[in-house]
């Protein structure tokens, strides 16, 4: 089973920046969606942003503009750059593959915007 790992998190101020990175076991390559989900302290996790294995994308209203999903199935990697971070964005940040049977979560990475 493919397993992702999360990293990249880390206290950055409003109006920051940061690169989230999952690296996953094995091939990305068949796994039609992987995304970035996340999840604030006392609130139920959501979707951040989705990228299809043909590089579709879809991202949360709150994130349009400022966040980017990228993949490179050759690498077995999925980014995520944030930009313009605001304290809203503060949250548990979670890699997720949606397999044809089941989905796969990484571990989180912690991202906390504050001054």
């Amino acid at each position: 089973q493919v397993r992702l790992v999360e990293s990249g998190g880390g206290l950055v101020q409003p109006g920051g920046s940061l690169r989230l990175s999952c690296a996953a076991s094995e091939s990305i390559r068949r796994i039609d969606a992987m995304g970035w989900y996340r999840q604030a302290h006392e609130k139920q996790r959501e979707l951040v942003a989705q990228i299809t294995s043909g590089s579709s994308t879809n991202y949360a209203d709150s994130v349009k503009g400022r966040f980017t999903i990228s993949r490179d199935n050759g690498k077995n990697m999925v980014w995520l750059r944030m930009n313009s971070l605001k304290p809203d964005d503060t949250a548990v940040y979670y890699c997720n593959a949606k397999l044809v049977d089941r989905e796969v979560w990484g571990q989180g990475t912690l991202v906390t915007v504050s001054s």
